[in-house]
């Protein structure tokens, strides 16, 4: 293997670079060229400055994931941070990309740093059920607040350049040539004393007891039982009243202990899983055709946020809709959502006017003729999509890939019903459609590889998680909801309460509960979608009717007050024994002996009819893979991502 370091000399100033495609990642090679580089270049007495920078599309990612659950060989990143702090020549890490985990404590052990514009800096480790292991704790809030670094830390949301400079995160912004500007920036300090090693500097404005104690409280409650954000809290916290390397050595004693909890090893394989789910090895070799014009049939809350979306990854978007009313309140709700991302920073006021300007609207389909790809976001009725997919076929051009948006319908009954199925694909994107970043890619039974291909880079431009799925009532979500979603509909009558249901599932992790969640939909969604299947539900099929008398009770869910539970300030759930004594009555009246049910035998139905559904959606083929399965489960269903999802819960307890 060659060597992924390399050095150059340019007068006085020593140009370190790494080159490790694709991501830069810290493996063992680049490890030990960067000792070797430090050694070098204090051995060599014309140098008098380092400039540490790397090739390709990012500066170093984080760690090796070849070498995840692999014996760590030396040396360690916490030996090349030190090492670079102890460097007689000043560094100045030149950032572009990324610089996640393992590369900004790299650059935190250079002296100086500067981040090309659009660069995002952070330290995400409690994703993977961990805390920054090679000095990110003890270094960080020696630079910024500890507010500020609590905040990067405990949370593992990244910073923007911009951001980074604000905070003192780093020293300089790079709005062209990176290298350039570096060589400039280095210029300017190489005369200057090294700065004094970041481990040797004090913490920055610490916080105080009742703020570590206020911030730790909400940590926890937000983590919803996932350990390691409350790790770094309290790490962070102990660190305050730690010198330095005492600071270091407890870092790494709780690194060490999280890598070993199996709360990583599930958010480690939830990390893979979602990196190999969007490759579909029989579409391999086709053709990806270019996209730059989207047509969005409907501009309600899921066709705006659609467009949204399309507009953000810079596509032309032409929004149709049935009538002038409609239209105006659909192009409103998109320049709501473009007016949000701005009002957070996420855009500026120069990028808004140039997606506002990308957006066109009309209630005549001829005028997205020339569009390249076409979502239909319409009501889930098939008769009212067909019809939306006639005017499509009478007026866009040949090459034009038309996609549903849909949670449960008959995709290929749907490509049936156009002159050309092959260029049929369903893409079930989940709400908010411009912040969720699921979508599931429904590919029909005459859809063509270059299609699929086509809709699947589509979905990852617009910075989707994309999941293929066959066609079934539901695909994998869905189904998989309805699944246990009828299990907890057995216990009600079998036993449990639905504050019980939703206790249980809220220890567990998840964010609510099913019944919580079905009030935040709209009973009315439901009953709607039950009466659906009526015409081809099974007679003999046990079926609870709980939902139904509430509905027909006028109990909506939170949009008029009253559900499962009571909202007397429209969003707060609470207990109504009223509710209780319904579900015990319906019991007594199919003759079903109640027996009380504690948290783990709720949680073992529940997920026992997850496994159990997915292993269906494998033998049928709809889920390409256990993985996917659970991707859509965490990313989609509100299934706690630190459990891994339910294929993983039931290969783990098997």
């Amino acid at each position: 293997m060659s060597n992924p370091v390399h050095i150059d000399i340019d007068g006085t100033i020593a140009i370190v670079r790494i080159d490790n495609p694709p991501v830069n990642a810290l493996s063992q090679s680049v490890r030990a060229g960067i000792v070797s580089a430090i050694q070098e270049t204090d051995a060599n007495t014309n140098v008098r400055a380092v400039i540490l920078i790397c090739s390709g599309s990012t500066f170093m990612a984080g760690a090796d994931i070849k070498e995840f659950g692999k014996p760590a060989v030396p040396p360690l990143l916490p030996d090349v941070v030190a090492a670079l702090e102890a460097a007689q020549k000043p560094w100045v890490a030149a950032i572009h990309g990324n610089a996640l985990g393992g590369g900004l404590e790299v650059a935190l052990g250079c002296h100086y740093r500067i981040a090309q514009v659009g660069t995002m800096l952070g330290l995400p480790e409690v994703n993977l059920g961990l805390i920054p292991g090679a000095g990110g704790t003890v270094r960080l809030p020696r630079l910024i607040l500890m507010a500020d670094a609590f905040a990067m830390i405990t949370s593992g949301k990244p910073v923007t350049a911009a951001t980074a400079k604000l905070t003192g995160l780093i020293d300089a912004v790079s709005n062209t040539d990176l290298l350039r500007d570096a060589v400039a920036f280095t210029k300017t300090i190489i005369d200057l004393p090294k700065p004094l090693a970041l481990s040797v500097k004090p913490i920055k404005e610490p916080l105080t007891d009742d703020e570590i104690s206020a911030k730790s409280k909400a940590i926890t409650a937000k983590s919803r039982g996932q350990l390691s954000p409350k790790v770094a809290a309290e790490t962070l916290a102990a660190i305050q009243a730690l010198d330095a390397q005492s600071g270091l050595t407890l870092e790494r004693e709780n690194f060490l202990k999280l890598k070993a909890d199996e709360q990583s090893d599930a958010l480690r394989y939830i990390f893979f899983a979602e990196r190999s789910v969007s490759k579909i090895p029989s579409i391999k070799s086709a053709i990806t055709k270019p996209i730059s014009t989207i047509g969005i049939i409907g501009g309600g809350t899921m066709g705006a946020g659609i467009a949204a979306s399309c507009l953000l990854a810079n596509l032309n978007v032409t929004l149709i809709e049935r009538d002038t009313t409609s239209l105006e309140k659909g192009v409103d709700r998109i320049i709501a959502i473009l007016h949000a991302s701005m009002k957070r920073g996420l855009i500026d006021p120069a990028r808004y006017d140039a997606l506002t300007g990308n957006l066109s609207s009309s209630t005549d389909y001829i005028n997205i003729a020339d569009a390249d790809f076409i979502i239909e976001a319409v009501f889930e009725d098939m008769n009212v999509k067909k019809d939306v997919f006639a005017k499509l076929d009478a007026v866009v051009k040949p090459e034009a890939i038309l996609a549903s948006n849909t949670s449960y319908l008959d995709m290929n009954a749907l490509a049936a019903a156009t002159a050309h199925p092959e260029r049929v694909i369903g893409l079930h994107f989940f709400s908010p459609a411009h912040i969720m970043k699921l979508v599931e890619v429904i590919h029909t039974d005459h859809v063509s590889d270059d299609v699929l291909a086509t809709s699947m880079a589509l979905a990852k431009k617009l910075r989707k998680l994309a999941v293929p799925a066959g066609v079934c009532d539901g695909f994998i979500g869905n189904r998989i909801m309805s699944a246990y979603r009828r299990a907890a509909e057995y216990m009600l009558e079998d036993g449990a309460l639905p504050h019980q249901i939703d206790a249980a599932m809220k220890s567990y992790g998840f964010a609510m509960g099913l019944f919580e969640m079905q009030d935040l939909a709209g009973l009315d969604i439901g009953y709607a979608m039950r009466r659906r299947k009526d015409a081809t539900r099974d007679p003999n099929e046990r079926y609870v009717d709980i939902a139904d008398k509430i509905y027909r009770m006028d109990r909506l869910g939170r949009k008029n007050g009253a559900g499962f539970y009571i909202y007397e300030d429209g969003k707060t759930p609470i207990h109504d024994p009223d509710i209780d004594a319904l579900v015990i009555a319906e019991s007594k009246r199919k003759n079903i002996a109640r027996t009380s049910m504690t948290e783990v035998e709720i949680m073992d139905g529940l997920l026992a009819a997850m496994a159990d559904e997915g292993a269906a959606l494998l033998s049928e083929n709809i889920a390409a893979s256990p993985e996917a399965i659970d991707v859509v489960m965490v990313n989609g269903y509100g299934f706690p991502r630190w459990r891994g999802g339910p294929m993983y819960q039931f290969k783990r307890s098997a």
